[in-house]
């Protein structure tokens, strides 16, 4: 797929989440299958440029491109210079946060908060666009603020006009955050309005809804965010059903006991020791959600602080699975994988 100029293997886009979309993950999905990942926001507040929080989440070291880095913020100028700032560190395409519902993004009026005042967005897309002129920027959304305000078309057309060269919708307002079901429509309104790239994002839990989605939609590509969570074959997965029509098997117990190990291994290197352990925790407990025994085994191993005790629980765990079956089963009701995103 061609796109802003680079060939990507698919239309797979890993959505950007807050906590999750580090360097270690987004180079586990860009192995599993995925075309492009976003990387965690980074704020577009020069004072924070210097913490370790921020220079972790703008670490591309060794990450096959494109690279996209997502800034957040309100002020026009403040998000240019973010944008510059990170063009020249080496990212590859700059992506502007107006979805993210959360409240302690929104009370700042960044994130999705931004929509209800298409004025200032005009200003913000503007500013950046004309910051980094030989930098792709794209733009993430939600269908509106509310029910009674949903204006993705309004604010798609503003994009377009100030020279944005993809969207993301989310397809929920900022007043649903995660719950309900995704509006497929109002994407696929946005589509139709618009020239640029649109990518669908919402509730893309499976191949099957995958090619539900593209074709109700029209959409350029698809973004998937909580159903990589522990999961992150779901972008081979879903690659192989839209090329072929068919469902792969499940993955090998093996394959994904060496997949978590190995990304346990690059979690705590990447943050080191304590960090490190306490952010993989919750990756393992996505890795082993609705598996056999898995309640008694997060219990137990989050209590762990110490990264080889941390590896020989997993060890222990995914041995056992082998020992029952080759294969991976999950019970029905989890089999869509975990049900938080923590960003958008």
């Amino acid at each position: 797929m061609r796109f802003l100029g680079f060939t990507l293997r698919n239309n797979l886009f890993v959505a950007p989440m807050a906590g999750v979309t580090d360097r270690p993950f987004r180079q586990l999905c860009k192995r599993m299958g995925a075309g492009l990942a976003v990387s965690e926001m980074v704020t577009s507040n020069s004072l924070l440029y210097g913490s370790a929080k921020t220079r972790r989440r703008a670490d591309h070291t060794g990450e096959p491109g494109p690279i996209s880095v997502q800034i957040a913020g309100a002020d026009p100028a403040m998000l240019a210079e973010a944008a510059r700032y990170n063009a020249e560190r080496g990212a590859q395409i700059i992506d502007i946060n107006m979805g993210c519902p959360a409240r302690k993004v929104c009370n700042v009026m960044a994130g999705s908060a931004l929509m209800q005042d298409e004025a200032l967005v005009a200003r913000i897309l503007a500013a950046v666009v004309r910051a980094v002129p030989t930098t792709p920027v794209t733009l993430k959304i939600r269908t509106g603020w509310n029910h009674a305000h949903r204006n993705a078309v309004a604010i798609a057309r503003i994009a377009e006009e100030s020279g944005i060269r993809a969207l993301a919708i989310h397809g929920r307002t900022r007043a649903d955050q995660y719950t309900g079901c995704a509006e497929y429509d109002t994407i696929a309104e946005v589509k139709a309005r618009v020239g640029i790239p649109v990518i669908a994002n919402g509730d893309i839990t499976s191949p099957e809804k995958a090619r539900l989605v593209l074709d109700q939609t029209g959409a350029d590509g698809l973004m998937i965010g909580r159903a990589a969570q522990g999961r992150p074959w779901i972008f081979r997965e879903i690659a192989h059903f839209l090329a072929t029509g068919e469902r792969l098997p499940a993955p090998l117990v093996r394959e994904i006991h060496q997949v978590c190990r190995a990304h346990l291994d690059d979690l705590h290197a990447f943050y080191g020791v304590e960090t490190g352990v306490r952010i993989a925790r919750k990756h393992i407990s996505w890795y082993t959600r609705g598996l056999a025994g898995s309640a008694a085994f997060r219990h137990a191993m989050n209590s762990l602080s110490d990264p080889v005790a941390q590896g020989a629980a997993v060890d222990d765990f995914f041995g056992s699975l082998a020992q029952a079956d080759d294969r991976l089963h999950y019970r029905a009701a989890d089999e869509a994988g975990p049900l938080r995103e923590l960003a958008a």
